[in-house]
């Protein structure tokens, strides 16, 4: 006889009848599998800003220990995303809603894509059962995104979640690195499947080294180049920091007696007092060199587009991506591969032909002292400025004084136009890593989200931020981020209350009486700002007032900002010769 157990009907189907029902299977959301996958990927922070769309990744990050920091607009996230992947080597990651949530992130993934930076936007989307009725935020995110990603796609259902961002993240790192992005339905990212019916990829099994030393032929090429060169020069480019062939780097133009400038992220491979290490020669370099080698640097608007080149020189191009090497001017030598990998292959070929006593080379020291003199002069010419007491503030002296304040510590970023451009010929980097900047597309406003990134992910370092102040203006608002979550960092606005990159073409172009119009800001106290939101904030006018702020800021704890005002009517170079636009 079956004793019937009272409360046992709802369990055991038929009260006083024994069952053998097997346990129900253990479900998982499609939210939930996105966290896993973030979590297999490496991503241990996501950043976002909310959305009915989105939250069950919310809930899925929380169980899977990921980050999530909450920012005010989605073009932030996106840009924090990108500056976190820059510095940490893993992708970044930046969670959005549909429709203008996504929208909002656009300029994020574009600076992302120029900048060849791996990052994942992820989207909200209207529920696929209501598909083109017109739901709430539906936009065609996947059109809109396909021109400024490596990879676009539409999460088709909820068992396909994880397996679709493994697919984002690995066409991030095809070819030269850069954004992915994915869309997912409300009704699927909410859906849960059986968990033996979603396939979770498992870390470090869905990869391939991407580790090219490029073709065994064009390596020996360019040993016999380097080794019969009398008067070299190597471009370190953004790629050697993407690649993290530092060393690589280091171990080539010190064995080679290489003279080496830097630009982008590849500023600080070598330490300012490198005796090899070279920043106001460049142009005189790129004329009278014999050989010159240019690694992860396209021939962009940077470059003239190949035409700061000597004609007279052999150029050498090695890049990530084939699509770059060769790209609007001809080169005698293209090699597609990792930085480091080729750098370390043609060490090691080069050193046998010279048996190791290439760094005695008297053509090659004579070479270097030459370009010695090049950079002592035009550094012995613009020091007066540097040190500048003019009131109100030269930039030159704003940007030195920033230079003698950074340490081994300090991560430098720069947000801004015609002041940005003063900082890059002063700020030098006392590391590698330590250079971070919009990249090519010439965004402003990633100084904030930069920062936030950089002190998340870096806790240990100083984070000194150069804003001009209409760049600050685009972001601005999440200083209060940067406050709420506590990531405190130096803060400095060039404040000369106006867009003067564009003001001085301007009035060149159409004469002075209108070279003010729609590039004029109000005269705002950045300084104020920052107290209201709970930071720190100083005003200096005198430019000998500059350190002694900069120390407090440091000395705070807290996100900060100093509002120095300097003269409107001064100019960089770079603006003066508009350059960006040739």
């Amino acid at each position: 006889m079956t004793q019937t157990v009272p409360g046992s009907a709802a369990r055991d189907g038929v009260a006083g009848e024994a069952t053998d029902a097997p346990p129900e299977a253990e479900q998982i959301s499609g939210g939930h599998l996105v966290a896993k996958a973030l979590k297999a990927e490496g991503v241990d922070t996501i950043f976002t800003l909310c959305g009915g769309h989105i939250i069950d990744i919310y809930d899925g990050c929380v169980d899977e220990g990921i980050s999530v920091i909450d920012v005010r607009h989605e073009q932030v996230a996106a840009h924090a995303a990108d500056g976190y992947a820059r510095l940490t080597g893993r992708p970044g990651c930046a969670v959005v809603t549909a429709g203008p949530g996504t929208s909002d992130a656009v300029t994020g993934v574009a600076n992302a894509l120029r900048a060849e930076s791996p990052m994942l936007l992820i989207g909200g989307q209207g529920a696929l059962s209501q598909h083109k009725m017109g739901s709430l935020q539906d936009l065609p995110h996947v059109d809109l995104m396909g021109p400024i990603t490596k990879f676009a796609a539409t999460v088709p259902s909820t068992a396909r979640a994880a397996d679709l961002v493994s697919m984002a993240f690995r066409e991030c790192y095809h070819g030269a690195p850069g954004p992915s992005f994915l869309e997912i339905p409300r009704d699927v990212l909410d859906a849960e499947v059986p968990v033996e019916q979603a396939r979770v990829p498992k870390p470090g099994h869905y990869r391939a080294s991407t580790r090219s030393a490029g073709d065994p032929a064009a390596i020996e090429q360019l040993a016999d180049l380097l080794v019969r060169a009398e008067k070299p020069c190597i471009l370190l480019g953004n790629q050697v920091w993407t690649c993290r062939a530092t060393d690589d780097a280091i171990e080539f133009v010190r064995e080679f007696d290489v003279p080496a400038f830097m630009n982008g992220a590849g500023r600080g491979t070598l330490a300012p007092k490198d005796p090899l290490h070279f920043q106001l020669a460049r142009r005189y370099a790129f004329d009278n060199a014999d050989l010159i080698i240019i690694v992860g640097t396209p021939f962009d608007f940077r470059m003239g587009y190949g035409k700061r080149l000597s004609q007279d020189a052999t150029v050498v191009q090695i890049d990530l991506d084939y699509r770059t090497i060769g790209k609007n001017r001809d080169v005698d030598l293209g090699i597609v591969g990792d930085a480091g990998s080729v750098l370390s292959a043609v060490t090691a070929a080069a050193g046998k032909r010279s048996a190791g006593s290439w760094a005695g080379s008297q053509t090659r020291k004579a070479w270097i002292e030459e370009l010695n003199s090049v950079e002592t002069t035009a550094y012995e010419k613009r020091l007066p400025r540097q040190l500048s007491d003019a009131c109100p503030i030269d930039p030159y002296r704003l940007v030195h004084e920033i230079n003698e304040f950074l340490t081994e510590d300090s991560i430098y970023i720069g947000d801004g136009g015609d002041i940005v451009t003063f900082s890059g010929q002063v700020v030098q980097p006392k590391a590698p890593g330590h250079w971070m900047d919009p990249g090519p597309l010439g965004t402003l406003g990633v100084g904030i989200p930069f920062a936030m990134a950089a002190k998340h992910a870096c806790p240990d370092k100083e984070i000194v931020c150069l804003f001009g102040d209409g760049a600050f203006s685009l972001t601005g608002w999440d200083f209060e981020t940067m406050v709420r979550f506590n990531l405190p960092f130096v803060g400095i606005v060039g404040n000369n209350s106006s867009m003067n990159q564009i003001r001085y073409g301007q009035a060149q172009k159409y004469g002075e009486d209108r070279g003010r119009v729609g590039n004029t800001l109000g005269n705002v106290a950045y300084d104020v700002f920052a107290t209201m939101l709970g930071g720190y904030g100083e005003e200096v006018r005198d430019p000998a007032g500059i350190a002694p702020a900069l120390q407090r800021a440091r000395e705070s704890g807290k996100p900060s900002l100093i509002n120095v005002w300097v003269d409107p009517e001064v100019y960089a170079p770079g603006t003066m010769n508009q350059t960006m636009y040739k």
